[in-house]
């Protein structure tokens, strides 16, 4: 508990909003990507900054395989 006391308030705001921020443009961004947006929503949501490396390696650059072609056969 000592260690969580070294942190400021203000550095507890500050990291709580960036992840909130970081999570809502994964999930908007991979929902117009249709890319799993709950998965990177919440991988977003408790790490920073992997989520936002891997999402741009992965699905931004066109690593990540998308089904484009549903319901057809």
């Amino acid at each position: 508990m000592e260690e969580l006391k070294i942190i400021p308030i203000w550095g507890w705001i500050l990291l709580i909003s960036a992840l909130i921020a970081q999570s809502t443009w994964l999930f908007i961004d991979a929902r117009k990507r249709d890319s799993m947006p709950w998965f990177w929503g919440l991988w977003g949501l408790i790490q920073a900054p992997m989520p936002l490396l891997f999402y741009f390696i992965f699905v931004r650059s066109g690593w990540f395989p998308r089904h484009r072609g549903k319901g057809k056969e």
